[in-house]
């Protein structure tokens, strides 16, 4: 059984998502499917929609026969970190023969070149990733100018603009950072894309047709209050969940819901503290202090308002207040171990398909396996391991408009979810 790796948020997850998931399948001669997918809080520092179990079940119902929960220490970085969790998860279940992802280009081939170049940071590339820093590129416009300059003098791109625009689309971004994971894994796993279909990433207006980004339709629910404006976007079984996690008081879940709670922390802890958080450099942490003084509404979006600048773009900046809500520094939440990867296995769900793959996984995977959490297993990978998820459903919790003290310690009596394979 061929078994193909993706890297998912599903949030949630849409009918394009069922599309990528149908071609990868195809392009990759698959016959199963497993998904790393992020917990509760997210790559772009925003929480998640609804909760990691109930969009587990979503991808369960769309075709995904094992479903695995990428760390929040991973799910919550710049996409160099996000992609090498996510490769490094897949690479230690020994059972993954193909990975398959999304990108503007569609053809794999200037992902893999581009790879080969810049794996090991050609020499100059730093020194130049530095200068467009510091005139004024956001860093994923700088990373892009850098590495296109390095695919010019390698003679594998015949501009450096050209190669640096198709590095600086987003889902080219985290393609090739996919493969540069792959490449310093050693992996033998084998690297596929398919090109996006209709909807952009971050388009925020839905379209005619099926098909519209998951920014659109958060946008759709959350601003027109309905998921009838949305329901053509989605497949039937995403809607049923997302109808019942609305009516249980646990979604729609966005920034506004832990307003009161960064606030509070932001208010409470000195320039000092704030600095020792992920993301905060180059002195944000006088900014942050600066901007809750000019806020113009109890909200995060009025906060980011003012803190936002040409040189930060808003990811960066709402992965910083993610950070700082979820007590990540810079000690323990730094590149040093994020290099050694991931520490467990944890499965959120599974199919029919999908138990035959844990019972291979028992002899082939490299990490242990988490099924459930227990006073054995808490303390894997430390502070910033299964303890830093156990402390982020908490928190995502505790903001639920129908509050229940039990959703708080879910990770320690939620079984995974078990649907029948299609």
């Amino acid at each position: 059984m061929r078994t193909l790796g993706i890297v998912v948020e599903y949030n949630p997850m849409h009918n394009g998502h069922v599309y990528h998931l149908q071609q990868s399948k195809k392009v990759s001669n698959c016959d199963a499917v497993v998904a790393v997918m992020s917990g509760h809080f997210l790559q772009r520092g925003e929480p998640a929609l609804t909760d990691k179990w109930s969009r587990t079940d979503m991808a369960l119902a769309n075709g995904v026969d094992l479903v695995l929960e990428l760390p929040v220490a991973y799910a919550v970085q710049p996409a160099e970190w996000f992609a090498y969790g996510a490769v490094a998860t897949l690479q230690a279940t020994g059972v993954v023969d193909a990975l398959c992802f999304g990108s503007e280009l569609g053809d794999v081939e200037p992902f893999l070149r581009a790879a080969d170049i810049l794996v090991n940071e050609p020499s100059g590339f730093t020194d130049q990733l530095q200068e467009y820093l510091k005139a004024g590129l956001t860093y994923p416009a700088a990373y892009a100018a850098a590495a296109g300059q390095a695919m010019t003098a390698s003679r594998t791109s015949p501009s450096s603009s050209e190669a640096a625009d198709w590095m600086a689309q987003p889902n080219n971004s985290l393609g090739l950072h996919y493969v540069m994971a792959l490449r310093r894994l050693n992996s033998a796993i084998k690297p596929h894309t398919i090109a996006r279909t209709q909807a952009g990433y971050h388009d925020t207006e839905a379209p005619e047709g099926s098909i519209a980004s998951a920014t659109a339709i958060r946008r759709l629910w959350t601003e027109e209050g309905t998921l009838e404006t949305c329901a053509q976007y989605l497949p039937p079984s995403t809607l049923r969940i997302l109808e019942q996690e609305h009516r249980f008081g646990r979604a729609p879940m966005s920034w506004d819901c832990y307003t009161r709670e960064l606030i509070y922390r932001l208010h409470q802890l000195s320039p000092e503290s704030i600095a020792r958080h992920l993301e905060v450099t180059e002195g944000l942490e006088y900014r942050v202090k600066q901007a809750l003084g000019q806020m113009t509404a109890q909200r995060v979006e009025s906060l980011l308002e003012q803190l936002k600048t040409k040189r930060y773009t808003r990811t960066k900046l709402q992965r910083m207040l993610a950070h700082i809500l979820l007590h990540h520094d810079k000690f323990h939440f730094g590149s040093d171990g994020l290099k050694k990867g991931p520490w467990y296995i944890r499965v959120l769900g599974f199919t029919d398909t999908g138990r035959a793959l844990l019972k291979r996984m028992k002899q082939s995977a490299e990490l242990p396996i988490v099924l459930s959490v227990n006073r054995d297993n808490y303390n894997l990978g430390g502070y910033c391991g299964l303890e830093a998820d156990i402390r982020a459903t908490s928190l995502y919790a505790n903001a639920f408009g129908r509050w229940n003290a039990r959703d708080a310690y879910r990770d320690y009596y939620e079984s995974p979810r078990r649907h029948q394979s299609n």
